[in-house]
């Protein structure tokens, strides 16, 4: 019974005690040592980006593909030998003098391309800074460093294919550098000729102001007889944290690891434990694989009506793959091609859903996603001006263009929705500080029986017309609201860098002089100060410190969502003042 009765203090203890945890955890990040380690990192990293020209590419360590063994156990589909080194198309190397790497640069990305094989090796996203430093370099999503190992693959392996075990064709292409000026598209073309009669054409397609890339396989066969082989896609990437971590805001951890989509589940997370721990299988048709991490995804996507099998893969060498494949045969005297798309950029989500259904969804929102979604849609409203809405897009009106002021204006109408909730809320406040008086008489005149003070509070909340749970309850119904609009935030990458006013230049990162926290702490004072103390001394001592504490901790969040909070705080302490005053002078 003593149990019961303590559990409200005992709960309110164990939230305090978990919240300052949180707090000396976080604070570690600001230790001495913890920025040396940051500077150690950031100048290996440079090292590493500055050696880049100079790094040795060992076949059978980096470029991952999948191997005939990997075929033999999907689907109980055998296929032949790779060619030996006698009868392997690519016994012929077309111009080893050519350039190793090819450089093709538009507006919105930066490719490097290996001509070993014709891979993607780096992607950089030029529309996206490390940092908002003056000089800063172009994010790099994808890259083959001492740093980082994240590369996308593509090829034709099998019977006849350019992949084999030992090594893999060597493209030449007619310049080393592309650069996209005054055109909607950019084609880049990398050439292989065998002496046997086949030419394989590796064609990557740039458009203006997009991150998709087109990659595609044309194959001429005057070889005199069928060529049959397997075509694969996929992406590798080794166990390195998410660069994006590091500012991505107090208590938040973005999903880093594998996904794609089946028929089962449209969008099935496979984390990099679960491809060290069983391989993944899979035929569908259409569909896409995908790397996801903070802010930004890439992605292989298939021709859209072709069944592909689907698989992952734990190399050797420590990467971890997802992509698909299907057979691809030209037969003699022919000429066929096969592709797909490549993807790799920030999480557009419009732009996402434009390009494979259910690819939108790597935007991870958890499973309030069916309350983050909306609010989202408002988010995006409200500063584009664009409402998507029933698969079409209208233009209302030019939007604020500031994602600061669209969150202020989507708090009010969070705030508009739950108004009769918070109202029913703040009257119940209103009334149990009005009887306080009233309900401390009947504490001292039962001090010393529990059971009749008890007895005697319920009879006084009766004839007052109080429930003393309904200052709970609405804000409890609005907590998931909450949650769902915290990772609504944090996924939206139309955030990141994104200015606000004055000193607030990135709205994903914490505000770098804590103006915000503590505004947001004066607000917590306040709205403390209009609502009842509670009876227990004790709990009243500590609800005093609460302002301080959520002070310390809303610190450490993004600014975004502390302006979401301040704005909800600062209207809620105007209802709750308007309310308060009208129940006063009605029972003056």
């Amino acid at each position: 019974m003593d149990v019961l009765k303590n559990l409200p203090r005992i709960a309110l203890f164990t939230i305090v005690a978990g919240i300052v945890l949180l707090i000396l955890k976080q604070w570690v990040l600001f230790s001495p040592s913890y920025d040396q380690k940051i500077v150690d990192r950031q100048q290996a990293f440079n090292e590493s980006r500055a050696e880049i020209s100079e790094v040795v590419y060992d076949n059978n360590d980096i470029n991952e593909v999948v191997s005939e063994e990997a075929y033999e156990t999907t689907f109980n589909q055998p296929i032949t030998n790779v060619a030996t080194e006698t009868t392997s198309i690519i016994e012929a190397v077309t111009n080893p003098r050519s350039a190793r790497k090819i450089v093709v640069t538009t507006d919105t990305i930066r490719v490097t391309i290996d001509s070993q094989g014709g891979d993607i090796i780096e992607v950089a996203l030029l529309k996206h800074l490390e940092s908002l430093e003056e000089n800063a370099e172009p994010m790099l999503l994808l890259e083959k460093s001492g740093a980082r190992t994240y590369t996308a693959q593509s090829g034709l392996t099998g019977p006849s294919g350019t992949d084999v075990r030992s090594t893999r064709a060597r493209f030449h292409s007619a310049q080393s550098t592309y650069e996209m000026e005054g055109t909607d598209d950019l084609e880049v073309d990398l050439v292989f000729n065998d002496p046997s009669g086949i030419k394989l054409t590796k064609r990557y397609t740039f458009k203006h102001g997009e991150y998709l890339v087109d990659v595609n396989y044309i194959v001429n066969n005057d070889s005199g007889a069928d060529w049959k082989t397997t075509f694969y896609s996929q992406i590798s990437r080794d166990q390195s944290a998410d660069p994006g971590a590091d500012t991505a805001g107090f208590g938040m951890k973005s999903y880093l690891g594998a996904a794609t989509t089946t028929a089962d589940d449209p969008y099935k997370k496979i984390s990099f434990k679960d491809i060290g721990e069983e391989n993944f299988r899979n035929q569908y048709a259409g569909g896409w694989v995908a790397i996801i991490q903070h802010y930004f995804v890439s992605a292989w996507i298939p021709e859209p009506n072709a069944t592909y099998n689907y698989y992952t893969k734990a190399s050797k060498s420590g990467l971890n793959i997802i992509g698909f494949h299907k057979p691809f045969e030209v037969e003699a005297g022919d000429t066929a091609s096969i592709g797909s798309q490549f993807y790799a950029g920030p999480k557009y989500q419009y732009r996402l859903k434009e390009i494979a259904p259910h690819l939108d969804l790597t935007i991870d929102y958890g499973w309030l996603w069916w309350i983050a979604q909306p609010l989202y849609t408002l988010l995006y409203f409200f500063a584009t001006g664009e409402a998507h809405m029933f698969g079409e897009i209208y233009d209302v009106f030019p939007g604020f263009g500031n994602w600061g002021f669209s969150i202020i204006m989507l708090t009010f109408v969070i705030k508009a929705i739950f108004f009769r909730l918070s109202a029913t809320s703040y009257r119940s406040m209103a009334n149990m500080r009005r009887v306080q008086p009233k309900l401390l008489a009947v504490r001292e005149r039962h001090a010393n029986d529990k059971q009749a003070q008890s007895k005697a509070m319920m009879e006084l909340y009766q004839k007052e017309k109080i429930n003393p749970l309904g200052g709970c309850l609405p804000i409890l119904v609005q907590m998931p609201v909450f949650i769902a609009l915290y990772w609504a935030l944090m996924e939206s990458v139309e955030l990141r860098h994104a200015p606000f006013i004055g000193w607030i230049t990135d709205l994903s990162v914490m505000d770098p002089y804590f103006v915000l926290p503590l505004i947001m702490g004066i607000t917590m004072f306040l709205q403390q100060k209009m609502n009842p103390p509670p009876a227990d001394p004790m709990q009243a001592k500590i609800m005093q410190w609460m302002p301080v504490v959520f002070t310390l901790f809303f610190v450490f969040f993004p600014a975004g969502l502390v302006v979401y909070w301040v704005s909800n705080n600062i209207l809620s302490i105007s209802q709750q003042w308007y309310i308060t005053r009208q129940i006063e002078k009605a029972h003056s």
